[in-house]
């Protein structure tokens, strides 16, 4: 892997950088910035195989985006080549009123001076920094208030404040997984009816005062607060959006 090729891609022209807490946030929240999360490899009918070198050929060569196993697989990667000690770890999904299976989602749980964080930069609308891994904490994010706290004896829950409430947004073990412990996962995010990913097509990128979002039907622009939405009439008109706010090409 190219590491000053993929920290430009983020916006970083200064490729030393030192493992460290401030370091791992202000990764994040780069690649948060640069790099989109999308699933139209999937619906444009190209195979998502779970290999590091094609993450790297399509997120940084190409300019692209992608989900969870793209994402933070490349993004272990490259905190592994600076010189952080992670993991990839498995992550369940909430629907609201369950979970996804095991590997439904990708993380990385980092180790900094005996402190652990959770990172993720491969779940749409999620933290813009990682959160510090303790326990029933109130954490202050740009894109929100999280905590996580203890599920069962086996997972930790990441819960976001709405309003007065908390929502569920996925559970995670501390287990350290290999890549290929996803791919059976990945090719059922990618194939299967049930999927949310093969319904339809999703870009979303967080900015540094909101979130822009384009899928089939709509353009969704959110700013200090304040959002814009633009309806979307066809394919045609969705790949001008893409390409005018992603600077990302329709692939064939």
């Amino acid at each position: 892997m190219n590491r000053k090729d993929y920290l430009r891609r983020i916006g970083i022209e200064r490729d030393e950088l030192d493992p460290t807490a401030e370091n791992l946030k202000f990764l994040q929240r780069q690649h948060l910035l640069n790099v989109p999360f999308e699933n139209l490899d999937i619906q444009w009918k190209h195979r998502i195989l779970l290999d590091t070198e094609r993450f790297f050929r399509k997120i940084v060569e190409e300019n692209r985006g992608g989900f969870c196993y793209e994402l933070n697989g490349l993004f272990y990667e490259l905190l592994r080549e600076i010189g952080f000690r992670c993991k990839r770890i498995s992550a369940r999904v909430s629907s609201g009123e369950d979970f996804g299976a095991e590997y439904d989602h990708m993380a990385i749980l980092t180790e900094i001076d005996d402190k652990e964080y959770l990172a993720d930069v491969g779940f749409g609308d999620f933290t813009a920094e990682p959160l510090e891994f303790v326990l029933d904490v109130e954490q202050n994010d740009k894109n929100g208030t999280f905590s996580i706290r203890k599920y069962d004896k086996n997972y930790f829950e990441v819960v976001k404040k709405d309003t007065d409430d908390w929502k569920s947004e996925y559970i995670f073990s501390t287990m350290n997984r290999n890549l290929s412990e996803f791919a059976e996962m990945c090719l059922y995010q990618q194939t299967s009816p049930e999927s949310h990913f093969t319904r339809s097509k999703v870009c979303s990128l967080m900015t540094e005062n909101g979130r822009k979002t384009l899928t089939d039907a709509k353009f969704i622009e959110t700013k200090n607060g304040e959002k814009r939405e633009t309806e979307v009439h066809s394919d045609e008109e969705f790949d001008q959006i893409l390409e005018r706010e992603f600077n990302i090409k329709r692939s064939v």
